[in-house]
């Protein structure tokens, strides 16, 4: 049974969220209304997923959310961001940052239910065989982890999901639309910085690997073995 974690000092928020959540899967859930209760709970009850509003008391989300990637004990724990509409600014941050999806306020919960389950997905270990190897890389499919030049690479279960999906088909252009469905579920029409903000991040934790992804202007990107 997953443990989500669900921030928001609005209870009538909470509440929305609480019964979608139930009404769709068998969950267990917490409920924080700080952002020092969040990272208190994230931090004892060590939960699947985390559902984070931006605009809290005490502590904001986006504050919250590096304090989670700073903590050994909560840095791999997926996030979705929830924002007030029109509040772009804390949209790119946070996916700067590294957080996995985001929502505006207000949200449609069947969109959110979406999101939920997808997130949550990627964070299962992989089918298939369970290591992935091409040049320096060396993807672990059932622990999620990456190791390049001999060297562990801290990824987020978003990023490894990215990325192994070029790597197992290189040299061929994954198209932003596709990498999008498979990757977040989105409709291929949406129109997101997410993709991008990933892809960014990713190459940075590459080093001089980096540019083995390569952007195909207009198309999408692509693994490139140097």
């Amino acid at each position: 049974m997953p443990t989500i974690l669900i921030v928001d000092d609005e209870e009538d928020i909470r509440e929305l969220i609480a019964v979608n959540l139930m009404r769709e899967e068998d969950y267990k859930l917490i409920e924080a209304v700080t952002g020092l209760e969040a990272l208190h709970f994230a931090r004892s009850s060590k939960p699947d997923l985390i559902i984070l509003d931006l605009m809290l008391p005490e502590m904001d989300g986006l504050t919250v959310y590096r304090n989670l990637r700073e903590d050994p004990r909560t840095k791999t724990i997926p996030v979705i961001m929830l924002t007030a509409r029109g509040r772009l600014e804390e949209k790119i941050t946070g996916l700067e940052l590294g957080a996995d999806d985001y929502l505006s306020k207000p949200f449609s919960p069947k969109e959110l239910m979406l999101r939920v389950r997808n997130l949550l997905r990627r964070t299962n270990p992989l089918q298939g065989s369970s290591v992935v190897e091409i040049g320096p890389f060396s993807l672990d499919k059932s622990a999620l982890k990456l190791h390049l030049d001999g060297s562990s690479i801290e990824l987020t279960a978003t990023e490894f999901k990215l990325l192994l999906l070029m790597i197992e088909s290189p040299g061929i252009t994954q198209e932003r639309g596709d990498l999008l469905k498979r990757v977040w579920g989105y409709n291929d029409l949406i129109q997101t910085r997410t993709l991008d903000t990933h892809i960014k991040r990713l190459r940075e934790k590459l080093g001089n690997h980096g540019n083995s992804i390569e952007t195909v202007r207009g198309v999408g990107y692509r693994f490139q073995e140097a």
